[in-house]
């Protein structure tokens, strides 16, 4: 049987709290066959796009966001949690499901009109892509989609993102929190 990005994803029960099924890509990550399926597919729906860089969200948007950028020969910008990066930033709060965050990029990193990718390893609520949204939109930008490997659809971050206008292409969906 041929398998799926799905199928290289753990589960981990009651993490980081109890009730909690933590969906763990890190496996995906160390299988060479797995990590390469991903990226060729969360590039697949943006072939023939221009994309001028790719965004990666904290922390593992990084990794997802450093490869795609490789594979398209094209710039990484990483957005950071508040604190994190060095030099002149730009920060947008969102709401967490207990208060509020913050998340900064460069006040460089991204040109008016450039065509960007958000790249994330997890659709949840949304509202950490919906703040990269709004620091790259503040920077001029133009995003062309948001790309995941897994939606969580029951917590509702793809129909926010949809209804502020976004392409979002998830490879995969998992039932529950």
């Amino acid at each position: 049987m041929r398998k799926t990005v799905k199928d290289y994803i753990r589960t981990i029960a009651d993490f980081p709290h109890e009730g909690i099924m933590f969906r763990d890509v890190t496996t995906l990550f160390a299988d060479a066959r797995g990590f390469r399926m991903a990226i060729d597919q969360l590039l697949h729906p943006y072939a023939g796009e221009a994309i001028d860089k790719v965004v990666g969200l904290e922390a593992r948007g990084f990794i997802l966001g450093g490869a795609i950028a490789h594979q398209l020969s094209v710039g990484f910008v990483p957005i950071r949690k508040k604190g994190k990066l060095p030099g002149a930033v730009i920060s947008q709060a969102y709401t967490l499901e207990y208060g509020e965050a913050v998340m900064e990029v460069h006040d460089d990193a991204l040109m008016p009109g450039e065509k960007v990718l958000i790249v994330d390893d997890l659709l949840a609520t949304g509202g950490t892509c919906e703040a990269g949204i709004k620091l790259c939109e503040r920077l001029g930008a133009e995003i062309i989609g948001c790309a995941f490997v897994i939606d969580l659809p029951e917590l509702g971050g793809r129909k926010l993102l949809e209804k502020l206008g976004m392409n979002v292409h998830a490879l995969c969906e998992f039932e529950g929190a």
